[in-house]
């Protein structure tokens, strides 16, 4: 199961095209095997500044290890497969 926390900033169009983007690829590449976790740094600042996300659109994978983070509206699927280690998985 893979686990995402994806840190937005409300409804800013790099937040929406990030959840987006997210979604479709969690829907190609790993249907029925993960759990999105929506954080709005406008709502839980807190939170946020905690777990030390500065910028938005934040992705990170908590779950399986290891722990990887990309800033970004995450359109760029080969890049976004890449960097949280998938493209194995993808294939």
């Amino acid at each position: 199961m893979f686990k995402f926390r994806l840190y937005v900033a409300g409804d800013a169009q790099n937040s929406v095209d990030a959840i987006a983007n997210l979604t479709a690829i969690c829907r190609k590449y790993l249907p029925d095997r993960y759990d999105i976790e929506i954080m709005d740094v406008f709502l839980v600042p807190a939170r946020a500044l905690a777990d030390g996300i500065f910028l938005t659109p934040t992705l990170v994978k908590l779950a399986p290890a290891p722990i990887r983070r990309i800033i970004g509206s995450l359109s760029h699927t080969a890049l976004v497969l890449q960097a949280l280690g998938l493209e194995a998985s993808a294939a």
